[in-house]
């Protein structure tokens, strides 16, 4: 069974919104003081040990737009760009970046139906409405989280609302730049 990871770029008080700053938001961008190799070896790792990609539409739109024309050596625009990518959206009609499909019925079957498949990690990034769905569903089998030395005091957390989980931790690792990457997995993620 696959396993599906929520990976998320987040401030020291848990504000997930706008990392890079493409959403225009009052604190956006603020991951930008922080890129390092180490965190890019990260998220390259991540991203290929995952098959797969699954994105809420406001995330896949703002993907589609920047990685279909971007180039680098290591291949990750390449892995990008060729990955099936599952959006999750009632209201996009077309998906038009490379091997993209829609999911607008029942997202927890059809995200369950994905995990049973055989092949690497399902790799959620950004996405928080989306990644709050799979939590409450027990569809997600870990959370890694690169954590910024930061604090925004506003802002859209990707815990929030009431919802109440354990998680154990499976490693933290302190990058040079003051980022804590941490990995958790959780008891529900065996659905």
């Amino acid at each position: 069974m696959r396993k599906l990871i929520v990976s998320e770029f987040v401030s020291l008080d848990g504000v997930m919104e706008d990392p890079g700053g493409a959403e225009g938001s009052a604190h956006g961008g603020w991951t930008m003081g922080y890129v390092t190799p180490e965190g890019e070896a990260f998220k390259r790792d991540e991203l290929f040990a995952s098959d797969a990609l699954l994105l809420g539409r406001v995330t896949y739109e703002a993907f589609a737009a920047v990685w279909p024309a971007f180039t680098d050596e290591q291949g990750f625009a390449e892995r990008m760009n060729s990955l099936p990518k599952y959006v999750v959206s009632r209201t996009l009609r077309e998906a038009t970046w490379n091997n993209s499909h829609i999911i607008s019925g029942d997202v927890a079957n059809a995200v369950a139906e994905l995990k049973r498949q055989p092949g690497q990690n399902i790799l959620v990034g950004g996405s928080r409405t989306l990644a709050q769905s799979l939590a409450r569903d027990g569809l997600v089998d870990e959370y890694r989280l690169l954590v910024h030395p930061v604090v925004l005091g506003s802002g859209k957390r990707l815990f929030e609302g009431g919802d109440h989980a354990t998680l154990e931790l499976g490693e933290a690792r302190s990058l040079p730049s003051g980022v804590v990457a941490l990995t958790y997995r959780t008891a529900d993620g065996a659905r």
